[in-house]
């Protein structure tokens, strides 16, 4: 089974039973063919293995250990774009991340040391929230700030300069489906700024996905269209459109018969 079966098959399973920290792996595989998907869930096991020695207990003390101690998984500030931010062994290797992936991290090390981890997809910013205490979360990616509903409101408003009006739903914690589609969106916007064939295989990926907004697939199929792989967007709109699509059948099969004149 390659590695894009692989992560096929983890996502089909029930949300409750797919590991998180495998799906990350396996996403950084499709860049880096050398990745051995099993020995990095290994290091992830001897690294929380050293952060339990070393008397680390707790969501704050988590916090503290992974984003303000003396080794801190850092903000790539400096670099948001750069496509390694997204690959959970390259966080491991450079302490280096986006939101996500520092927060993937907390996730899988507190589960390691039984402090339960959650992920919270707020737009724009994602965030860790304690899965024992609902009003206590995490900024990794601003040094592991610890923040409340109100902080949280607030780092909101800060990412989007205002614009856009808080709502406290932004707060509900995401499943292990939803964080794997969010990396995959950000390494496609990532690919199409800097290696356009790459967001190909993100795209591929994203569309394994289970339960994805009908008009995420139909945005995900015209991407691939404007990529080149003509049959494989058709293939996907014609999908759609036998599926109820509020777009309606016949506007996604002209769409797809129009992709496959290209190809001819």
């Amino acid at each position: 089974m390659d590695v894009s079966e692989r992560f096929a098959e983890l996502v089909a399973r029930p949300e409750s039973e797919i590991p998180l920290d495998e799906g990350a792996f396996l996403i950084a595989a499709h860049a880096r063919a050398a990745l051995d998907v099993g020995r990095e869930c290994a290091r992830l096991d001897d690294f929380a293995a050293g952060l339990a020695d070393a008397g680390v207990a707790g969501f704050d003390g988590l916090a503290g250990a992974l984003f303000a101690g003396p080794a801190p998984f850092l903000g790539n500030t400096v670099d948001y774009g750069d496509p390694a931010n997204s690959y959970l062994d390259a966080v491991l290797d450079r302490h280096l991340g986006i939101p996500i992936t520092l927060s993937v991290l907390m996730i899988e090390t507190g589960r390691r040391l039984g402090v339960p981890v959650v992920g919270v997809g707020m737009p724009g910013h994602f965030l860790a929230r304690s899965g024992s205490d609902p009003s206590s979360f995490c900024d990794p990616f601003a040094g592991g700030v610890l923040l409340d509903a109100e902080g949280c409101a607030a780092r909101f408003a800060e990412v989007t300069g205002g614009r856009t009006a808080f709502d406290p739903a932004f707060l509900q914690p995401v499943g292990p489906r939803a964080i794997l589609a969010r990396m995959l969106a950000n390494l496609e916007q990532t690919f199409l700024q800097r290696e356009r064939r790459h967001a190909v295989w993100a795209a591929q990926l994203e569309l394994s996905i289970p339960g994805l907004a009908a008009s995420r697939r139909r945005a995900l199929a015209m991407l691939l269209g404007t990529l080149g792989r003509h049959t494989e967007a058709a293939r996907e709109l014609d999908a759609l459109a036998t599926s109820g699509h509020p777009a309606g059948g016949p506007e996604l099969h002209r769409l797809a018969n129009d992709l496959r004149s290209r190809s001819n």
